[in-house]
């Protein structure tokens, strides 16, 4: 099968937008992933999200150990251009990332301004199971009440992240992905505190 760039890449966008505003919703890119034809240093999921969100108008950056080689893939598919972290509009983490880069790059990543908060970084992470890991509580618009997830390396990203959201509406949006092509979105909106105990799923398909 090969994917369709209209339908498919719709798709991909409803589902993104669904898990945006429903954070810590599971959302699955099965169907679409196995449509693709593009072998990469990267995760399906990933491919799918750099052909629904890049064009030449936005930026984007890779960290990994194969980052130039991605980043050329990536520019041949989207025609968006690769940059330094502090400029990109997105950033992609990929799984063989140190705990190190991770930081720096959410550390680095640009968080818009006052007169434009939309001029920040979205940036996506790849972990080996977004359902396991260190639990945590979620809070916020699209919650409601409260919720339960499990992440892995949250000591890698949380308090990175948290400190660059800590002046809303300045701050980063954070999507996860994993292997099995299923996908969570933490946007800046979300409150995240720490917490041992059970994890609570709504998976969207």
């Amino acid at each position: 099968m090969n994917l369709d760039v209209v339908h498919d890449i719709q798709t991909v966008y409803r589902k993104l937008v669904t898990a945006t505003s429903r954070p810590g919703s599971l959302v699955v890119f099965e169907r679409e992933a196995k449509t693709l034809d593009v072998q990469m240093e990267c995760l399906s999921s990933t491919i799918l999200l750099a052909l629904t969100v890049l064009d030449p108008e936005v930026t984007f950056k890779v960290i990994a150990k194969e980052g130039e080689t991605v980043s050329r893939m990536i520019n041949q598919l989207t025609y968006s251009k690769p940059v330094d972290l502090p400029e990109a509009d997105f950033i992609f983490i990929l799984h063989d990332a140190s705990e190190e880069q991770m930081k720096e790059a959410i550390y680095k990543a640009k968080k818009g301004n006052l007169l434009n908060p939309h001029e920040s970084a979205m940036v996506i992470l790849e972990v080996p199971d977004v359902t396991k890991g260190d639990s945590m509580i979620l809070s916020g618009p699209g919650i409601q009440g409260e919720s339960f997830i499990s992440l892995p390396n949250v000591s890698a990203w949380l308090g990175a992240r948290n400190e660059k959201n800590i002046e809303f509406p300045l701050g980063i949006d954070m999507y996860f992905v994993d292997q099995l092509d299923r996908l969570i979105a933490l946007p800046r909106t979300t409150q995240i505190k720490e917490k041992g105990g059970g994890v609570i799923w709504d998976m969207l398909q």
